[in-house]
């Protein structure tokens, strides 16, 4: 097979593939084969006719027509493995020659990678990220604790307070009638915390136990449910019981309860230096950003358009995956939210072309200094993966490699190994 590649307008090469005819006569035997399996001949089985009587059968046009669609995608594949270029988009073939005892020969139009023209991305300067960890932010998690470990207590007398869980039966009107879903019955709502419509726990501050409220609000504009955003609706609401959550002092027998250290002083040091780890790893990815972005600023690329909608494609199919992990499906998320597909692809657009360039830069970074994903990096990589999920790591490893996830898996460690050089490289200041 001959491959000669021309470069044209902007990022698009011409691939032009001759194929000797050994391999045409090869096509054509599997298309026959192929074809006998579907045609109704006189006098045999389907699959058993000769091949001359096939052809006479379905026309030989027909016949060549069924050779190339086995010949030309695997010639194709074939030349770019052979010409090393890297299409970012389906070719547009034109057949040249298909005649007999001759080369095939057809022309393959697709858009490739833009070169990047890099510019200065080793000795970059950046400023030192601070990392400090103050003893409010401690204090911020010990209360946390306190919250989160505290005793819930029945309140029998006095006025619910902000904080208090109140637990409740309800029921909504809208122009006196009640409406659907709008009902409940025991339910625990924690006054303050913004689980309801705005305004609603905020009119059942004071109340006591065994109390009806009545209890006025408007629905947002851009709630969920259509025909309720926006409506003025009135509640009727019982309070059933009242219970307020019981804080423990901090002290040494906190500590004892809550984690496995002795004292409350050993807790706040533990507290510390996990704050100070989750600081010190913002503070560097921060850093990263920034040269990641002179880098780029430093760089000359052409994004394709392509590239860009491909990217906001992925972006989309993430979205709908973590909708779906919530229990909503794309469609409903667009009614509810008064939005459309296109809304959404133009929202995405200015990100997915700043990813798109970032990668394109940083692999011409990696390609440049030669900066690979070795079988260890890729191994050390599928471990950690694997202890996140409890599995074993020759099991996940299978999993993603059946998955088609272990080169995108490669290309992740490059992309991390390169900005890693960038910052070996960098002044930092």
């Amino acid at each position: 097979m001959k491959v000669n590649v021309e470069k044209i307008e902007k990022n698009f090469v011409a691939l032009e593939v001759e194929i000797e005819p050994a391999k045409m006569e090869e096509a054509l035997d599997k298309a026959y084969k192929k074809v006998a399996k579907k045609v109704t001949i006189p006098g045999f089985r389907k699959g058993k006719a000769p091949r001359v009587l096939v052809e006479r059968h379905v026309g030989k046009e027909y016949l060549k027509e069924e050779a190339l669609d086995f010949l030309v995608p695997e010639a194709y594949f074939e030349a770019v493995r052979e010409s090393g270029i890297e299409p970012i988009d389906k070719p547009k073939v034109d057949i040249v020659q298909v005649e007999e005892n001759k080369p095939v020969i057809f022309k393959a139009t697709v858009e490739v990678k833009p070169e990047v023209k890099l510019g200065q991305y080793t000795g970059l300067k950046i400023k030192k990220q601070e990392s400090e960890v103050t003893a409010e932010e401690v204090q911020a998690e010990l209360e946390k604790l306190r919250m989160r470990h505290a005793q819930l207590v029945n309140i029998e007398e006095g006025p619910a307070q902000q904080g208090d869980i109140t637990v409740i039966d309800f029921e909504g009107f809208l122009d006196g009638v009640a409406f659907p879903g709008g009902t409940g019955t025991d339910y625990s709502l924690e006054l303050g915390s913004g689980a309801f419509i705005p305004g609603f726990e905020d009119q059942l501050v004071g109340a006591k136990v065994g109390e009806t409220r009545e209890v006025n609000v408007t629905f947002p504009k851009d709630y969920h449910s259509p025909e309720l955003a926006g409506k003025d609706a009135k509640f009727r609401v019982e309070i059933k019981a009242i219970k307020r959550k019981e804080l423990a002092d901090l002290d040494d027998e906190f500590a004892k309860d809550v984690s496995e250290f002795e004292t409350l002083q050993e807790l706040k040091d533990n507290i510390l230096n996990r704050l100070k780890e989750a600081a010190e790893r913002q503070a560097d990815n921060r850093m990263k950003d920034e040269l990641v972005d002179q880098a780029v600023e430093n760089a000359e690329v052409e994004v394709p358009e392509i590239m860009i909608q491909q990217k906001i494609d992925s972006m989309l199919q993430s979205f709908t995956q973590r909708l779906r992990m919530q229990g909503l499906q794309l469609d409903d998320y667009l009614k509810y939210s008064n939005t459309n597909l296109e809304a959404i692809r133009k929202d995405y657009r200015p990100a997915a072309e700043k990813a798109v360039k970032i990668d394109l830069v940083l692999e011409a970074i990696a390609a440049k200094e030669n900066i690979t994903a070795t079988d260890e990096d890729i191994d050390a990589k599928v471990a950690e993966m694997a202890a996140r999920y409890n599995s074993e790591p020759g099991v996940f490893k299978q999993w993603l490699e059946n998955g088609g996830n272990l080169e995108p898996l490669r290309k992740s460690i490059v992309i991390d190994k390169t900005v890693d050089f960038l910052q070996e490289k960098a002044v930092i200041e």
